[in-house]
């Protein structure tokens, strides 16, 4: 009888070595055991993250890196014993006992790409529920989890589902955006690389709810392993009929095509993202009329990123009123929390909305790496710089707009002592006017003279008239930008300004 020796394929772990890893315990251990490449449990501090089956359970090892495959580790893993790099049961280690894993609670444990494996830990249950349902009771469930989207506007995932179900059209589109452009942030991709078939299965779900029989998922060429891992998940879900014609025995049909994006961070727009589908440079549009009315080739379109997808097959196959038992408020169900940065345990961290911002960086994940800590951005390139005063604030949509910062898509990055609070605020500007589609006026032209204004407080030139006049760019971009692209990149500079003060008028350098 062969035992199972997982190493992950995940992205993280493959650049820190765990394909020669996996090369060499193959090598080492034997035809009685079997090597399985599993996803990341997402214990990036841990990485390569190597698991033992045992009678126990999985013994775990890390970090495990190549020149740490000799004589006595391969001892040790034969009798999954102890080791200096030995953590013992996986399940027990701290950081991932404590977490609510829902949409990610195959992650790491499954073969990504066996089917069987996925169908064995409850795969595909979410979907033979949804069909003996009607249309309009999948909808139904999915507004009374109060699932709302995760790609960072947060909007209520039944309404816009409900839109398109109720639209009259020949043809109806789901469309997965899977531009995952945001730094700090990488959720999508271990979904995507660590259990693929998840992500299809709420693309189907979404189809059975409003009609439609064809997805798209819309992929950032900067994800190739993603990209290899989807396309072969598609391919074995159609040859075991979850996707194609009578989907799992049914008279359903839904297909679904992989596309690849170009590098364009504006195309984690919905519309931008929908023109670029089309063949046409990815560029926004202005709305009325939105994706769920006139989206794709101007036909009803569910647009939804991966992870709002990703939590569709456990709503349905647990119940609505399960998933909506997680959470508070208007914030329901969990979200895969990404901690980077200057950070001692970062990775990824599912939880219900609700513990506070300080809990979650400092208490579960260690802090700082190095250094104090002094700032925390939470929402990707767009988002918030929070001082240690607003650390307290509760994980949930809603309190995090009363302090002007947003959730975003759960990225969180940690800064140490010796950031600049200025010169991220020049980044931002400096974003903008890189990855704008260069359609409005006050995001092209505003972005680019904002880096110039920043370039100049920096330099100490002027610097209350150039405050100011940083102010007026703001409100311009703000009020007047077409899409969220330059509406949102002044809630850095905002936040950096009026929270970091001392930064804007001491100029670049850096504390000690």
């Amino acid at each position: 009888m062969t035992r199972k020796i997982y190493v992950p394929a995940d992205s993280c772990a493959i650049a820190l070595g765990a394909d020669k890893v996996a090369a060499s315990l193959e090598l080492q251990l034997g035809p009685e055991f079997n090597v399985i490449r599993n996803g990341s449990r997402g214990l990036f501090w841990l990485e390569p993250l190597i698991e033992v089956e045992s009678e126990q359970g999985r013994i775990a090892y890390g970090p495990v890196l190549p020149d740490n495959i000799d004589e006595a580790f391969v001892n040790a893993v034969k009798s999954a014993g102890k080791h200096p790099l030995c953590l013992g049961l996986t399940e027990e280690i701290p950081e991932l006992k404590c977490q609510q894993r829902l949409s990610f609670a195959r992650l790491g444990i499954t073969d990504p790409l066996n089917i069987d494996d996925y169908i064995a830990h409850g795969g595909f249950e979410g979907l033979h529920t949804a069909l003996t349902l009607s249309a309009q009771e999948i909808v139904d469930e999915v507004q009374t989890s109060g699932l709302r989207g995760r790609g960072g506007a947060a909007f209520p995932t039944g309404i816009k589902w409900q839109t398109v179900l109720t639209t009259e059209a020949s043809q109806k589109h789901i469309v997965c955006n899977a531009d995952e452009g945001d730094s700090g942030t990488f959720a999508d991709r271990l979904m995507m690389e660590g259990d693929p078939f998840c992500l299809i299965e709420g693309m189907i779900i979404a189809g059975l709810a409003v009609g439609a029989d064809k997805g798209f998922i819309y992929l950032r060429s900067e994800y190739p392993r993603a990209a290899t891992q989807l396309q072969q998940a598609i391919d074995i879900a159609e040859a075991n009929h979850f996707l194609g014609n009578n989907i799992a025995g049914s008279d359903k049909c839904f297909r679904l095509e992989l596309r690849i994006g170009a590098e364009a961070y504006i195309c984690g727009e919905e519309t931008s993202l929908l023109r670029s589908l089309e063949g046409k440079r990815g560029m926004v549009s202005a709305k009325p009329p939105i994706p769920a009315i006139s989206g794709l080739m101007g036909q009803p379109t569910i647009v939804n990123n991966v992870i709002t997808l990703a939590s569709v097959p456990f709503i349905l196959a647990k119940g609505a009123e399960h998933y909506q038992s997680f959470g508070l408020g208007r914030s329901r169900g969990t979200l895969a929390f990404q901690l980077a940065g200057n950070i001692k345990r970062g990775g990824l961290y599912e939880f219900a909305f609700g513990m506070s911002l300080r809990e979650l960086v400092f208490d579960i994940a260690g802090g700082c790496r190095h250094g104090d800590a002094h700032a925390i951005q939470i929402g990707g390139p767009l988002g918030a710089y929070l001082p240690e005063s607003l650390w307290d604030t509760e994980l949930d949509y809603e309190a995090f707009a009363t302090i002007e910062a947003g959730i975003g898509h759960g990225g969180i990055v940690l800064f140490n002592q010796d950031v600049n609070l200025a010169q991220q605020a020049r980044f931002a500007m400096e974003f903008c006017a890189a990855e704008s589609c260069g359609k409005c006026t006050p995001c092209r032209i505003g972005s680019t003279r904002g880096t110039e204004v920043m370039d100049r407080i920096i330099a100490r030139q002027s610097t209350d008239q150039n405050l100011e006049l940083l102010d007026d760019l703001c409100d311009t971009m703000e009020l007047g930008s077409l899409c969220a692209m330059g509406g949102m990149t002044v809630i850095p500079v905002r936040s950096a300004k009026q929270h970091f003060p001392e930064d804007f008028h001491s100029g670049a350098q850096s504390r000690d």
